[in-house]
């Protein structure tokens, strides 16, 4: 209780985070046997699937939502495995925060910008008065395009050309940039 709950629980982060598979191990034995709540710890490994590992590898959210899952149903003292093969996955695997850091921009951004309209051609018109204030207009549905990719901008004007997302070269956000790239070429060639 008190400090030492969160103090174990950040040595559990950064234990995962450093990629230390035996101190997060130990640190989440620590925490359950002391009494811990489950829901905690999976609340907060759930958290860090996206924070700290994201799009590097997006099966980590899964694993520990299952976690969750698997200790909600069949509680504890059997849940303890279910945590730790969580802790153990997350920790092996490829990190990356630049979702974390992308929402966090977008944020901001949000913040800043909370009034910039959105553009006409990606509102919907699902009236007669608006599709004649050109709601939709110039619209371009990905699917009818060529590669699937429309060349049209989705941002507020202010924030044309914007990148929130930045991802890494770890894990599977390398293939991600590289799509990235690919599309935004795309759409510049299809202007």
């Amino acid at each position: 209780s008190g400090e030492k709950h969160y103090t174990l629980m950040s040595a559990l982060n950064k234990s995962i985070r450093t990629g230390v598979a035996d101190a997060s191990s130990y640190w989440l034995a620590r925490m359950l046997e002391a009494g811990e709540d489950p829901k905690y710890v999976a609340r907060r490994l759930i958290r860090f699937a996206s924070e700290d590992i994201g799009n590097a590898h997006p099966q980590a959210l899964a694993i520990t939502v299952a976690a969750k899952d698997a200790v909600h149903f069949i509680g504890m003292p059997e849940g303890n495995t279910a945590l730790a093969q969580a802790v153990l996955y997350l920790a092996t695997a490829p990190k990356s925060n630049a979702v974390y850091m992308a929402y966090g921009e977008a944020a901001e951004a949000a913040k800043t910008d909370f009034a910039a309209p959105v553009p006409l051609h990606i509102r919907s018109a699902p009236t007669k008065l608006m599709k004649q204030l050109d709601y939709g207009k110039g619209y371009k549905y990905a699917h009818d395009e060529p590669d699937a990719i429309a060349s049209m901008d989705c941002l507020p004007d202010n924030l044309k050309g914007r990148e929130f997302y930045k991802p890494t070269e770890f894990g599977f956000e390398k293939e991600i940039a590289k799509r990235l790239a690919w599309w935004k070429k795309r759409r510049q060639e299809g202007q």
